[in-house]
């Protein structure tokens, strides 16, 4: 049995991992709730017992021992208190951009590289949302045919910002003025997700190139990303155009994709099946359809990818790092 603290717990992300772990029976002996001054004295449940959140704070975690720390807290929260538990004994397995491109720090997806997790010093990073079901999906195609160039096309869920997108969008529909976005989501979409850098990607597009390199272990990997905000809920929808190195048949790659660990082909033309983000909702694999040759280039694929951004792209994938550490115990 272990140990385990959610840094971030009030949050989307925080109360995923709470529902996930008591899904999937995680060996808990204590549970330990932490977030903001702001947040501290509230109550959760997990498993039918009332928790009390604590604030996040030196004290509060030196005065406990704790094998798993799960976060999803914010970046700066994750840089200043990271290392602190750490220092205690924890494995920190962060979600957010902190620690991501530290070379010091494996960025894992356990489906794709869970060798990496070994070569950890205390924390481990969870990718960005959009990257993790982009790289379950390419993962096959990359070992057996090779990748020359990949570009990817997101269409981002409001939850993916947090609360407030999710009520900007809520609001939106009843003509009310955006809090989080610049512009109104509702019936609108917004070719921007975070912040713009001097050569007119934005950070999410950066992190989508750099975290596919590190994750794939290929810093010459050809890639280019546009990412958009639409007025969807929940789960991230992403259309992959893959220049592959080797030839294929297309019914090889349906064969070999349906039998990947993490990946559902749901892609059926004839009875007008592919994954949508409703579709999808709640699941925890990632969903590929419209799988189909590009013919405007040779060794081309276009792939629609799906999956629950704040279950697969976040908590699950956590969970699943620290079950893996677990088994290898």
């Amino acid at each position: 049995m272990f140990n385990v603290a959610i840094v971030g717990a009030t949050g989307n992300v925080g109360r995923k991992f709470i529902e996930i772990l008591a899904e999937r029976n995680f060996p808990i002996k204590d549970l330990y709730l932490f977030a903001s001054k702001r947040s501290a004295g509230k109550t959760m449940k997990f498993k039918d017992i009332d928790y009390v959140v604590e604030e996040l704070c030196d004290e509060n975690i030196n005065s406990k021992k704790i094998d798993f720390a799960l976060f999803s807290a914010g970046g700066d929260a994750s840089l200043q208190f990271a290392p602190k538990f750490a220092e205690i004994g924890a494995v920190v397995i962060d979600n957010s951009s902190a620690w991501r491109m530290d070379p010091k720090v494996p960025l894992v997806v356990p489906e794709v590289n869970p060798e990496d997790i070994s070569w950890h010093n205390g924390i481990i990073a969870n990718p960005n949302c959009s990257t993790i079901q982009a790289v379950v999906a390419l993962k096959p195609l990359y070992d057996k045919y090779g990748i020359k160039r990949i570009v990817y096309s997101t269409y981002q869920a409001v939850s993916g910002a947090g609360l407030q997108g999710i009520l900007d969008l809520q609001d939106g529909v009843k003509g009310e003025a955006p809090k989080k976005f610049p512009y109104p989501i509702a019936g609108n979409i917004l070719p921007h997700i975070d912040v713009f850098t001097e050569d007119g990607y934005t950070k999410e597009e950066i992190k989508m190139i750099l975290e596919t390199r590190k994750i794939l272990h290929n810093d010459d990997l050809k890639i280019t990303a546009t990412t958009a905000r639409v007025p969807v809920l929940n789960s991230h929808s992403e259309s992959i155009n893959v220049e592959l190195l080797k030839e294929f048949n297309l019914e090889d790659v349906l064969t070999l994709l349906g039998n990947s660990q993490g990946v559902i082909v749901y892609d059926d033309i004839k009875n007008i099946k592919y994954p949508t983000p409703l579709y999808v909702d709640g699941k925890d694999d990632v969903y590929v359809g419209r799988i189909r040759r590009d013919f405007s280039l040779d060794n081309g694929l276009n792939l629609w990818v799906v999956a629950d951004n704040i279950r697969k792209g976040a908590a699950l994938n956590a969970v699943q790092i620290a079950e893996i550490m677990i088994k290898n115990k």
